[in-house]
């Protein structure tokens, strides 16, 4: 029986299943190989009414992280107006496959820290985070997944941090937050005292002195910053 070190809190989406790079980023690039025309700040605008409708969907708390894919690809292109022209299975298919690559990846890292951390997940999600994480394999590793969706409170607020913190059963002292939002996961965190390690490229700079506690520009260097 090994004895627990401590409590580790990730973000998903640009953290679990990317090096700090956002949905809409990473959309975009799929959208651009497709031929998709637009900038991306014009593209932006539309993938952020397209969260907001994907929020809004019917049954979107019963979706896996495929199925939410294909639905938030749906809701975007008729926002874009070259995205009836273009293939969204081939964009679906590109962000579903590089997403899922760098999970894979991150599997091994949670799979290391499993041994001798409890694990968690605090997100801005849809309701549907942990049938996502089950979907793609890593639902093993976490004690506890707070979903904005399901919590009913979304970060920064403190308090969907304090709903993990104080899941029964949690080594929650000492406790990491892991994410690669400044203001939704960096901040909030450290103000409720736990150490943070900011997900991001070296040439984004700190909002803050003293935060985060570390950088780092990939999920897998967090194995070794907390043997440190």
């Amino acid at each position: 029986m090994f004895r627990v070190r401590g409590l580790v809190l990730f973000d998903f989406g640009g953290t679990l299943d990317a090096d700090g790079s956002r949905w809409s980023v990473r959309f975009h690039a799929a959208y651009r190989a497709a031929g998709g025309k637009q900038s991306f700040a014009a593209f932006d605008r539309a993938f952020r009414e397209s969260d907001r409708a994907l929020e809004r969907l019917a049954g979107i708390e019963r979706l896996g992280f495929r199925a939410m894919v294909d639905a938030q690809t749906a809701l975007l292109l008729p926002r874009l107006s070259d995205g009836a022209a273009l293939p969204g299975r081939s964009i679906a298919d590109q962000f579903h496959s590089t997403t899922c690559t760098i999970v894979r990846r991150n599997e091994e890292l949670l799979a290391l820290l499993h041994k001798s951390y409890h694990l968690g997940v605090v997100s801005n999600f849809t309701g549907n985070l942990e049938l996502c994480l089950q979907e793609l394999g890593v639902m093993r590793y976490f004690s506890v997944v707070a979903d904005s969706g399901r919590v009913g409170i979304a970060k920064p607020d403190p308090r969907l941090f304090q709903h993990a913190l104080s899941w029964p059963g949690l080594v929650s002292k000492p406790a990491w937050m892991v994410g690669d939002n400044f203001e939704s996961d960096i901040r909030p965190a450290a103000a409720l005292g736990l150490s943070t390690a900011w997900l991001a490229p070296r040439a984004e700079k700190s909002r803050e002195k003293d935060l985060p506690t570390v950088r780092l520009t990939t999920l897998s260097d967090l194995a070794r910053v907390l043997d440190s």
